[in-house]
């Protein structure tokens, strides 16, 4: 990322801290369509804790959805997302750019969710 676009992405929002209502606090600024997708699934993680007695599916929850808010606060990795999901669903699996957009997707997601740890 440049230097201009981390400025930019600083100025749009700050990173949200690691808990449940920053979490949906960004997302509610950034993309306020994927909330009820956040909610139901922060209510299933909920549960399984509650059920195993364990954080690990509520810290699992706030690694996903932090980066999430990371990928939509951040307009580098935001366009680079939305390009990489539209050959996913437009090329034939057998492309080699399909598999070359499913990495991407993947490099993504890890960039967005260690600059988020």
């Amino acid at each position: 990322m440049t230097e201009g676009e981390q400025a930019l992405a600083s100025e749009l929002l700050p990173r949200p801290e690691r808990t449940p209502d920053a979490l949906r606090s960004a997302l509610a600024r950034l993309a306020p369509h994927r909330l009820d997708e956040m909610d139901r699934q922060k209510n299933e993680v909920f549960q399984l804790a509650a059920r195993h007695g364990s954080l690990g599916p509520v810290r699992g929850w706030m690694t996903i959805w932090a980066g999430e808010a990371e990928i939509e606060r951040r307009p580098d990795l935001l366009t680079r997302r939305r390009a990489a999901e539209r050959e996913v669903q437009t090329l034939d699996r057998d492309d080699p750019a399909w598999r070359a957009a499913m990495d991407e997707l993947s490099a993504i997601l890890t960039e967005a969710r260690a600059a988020t740890a």
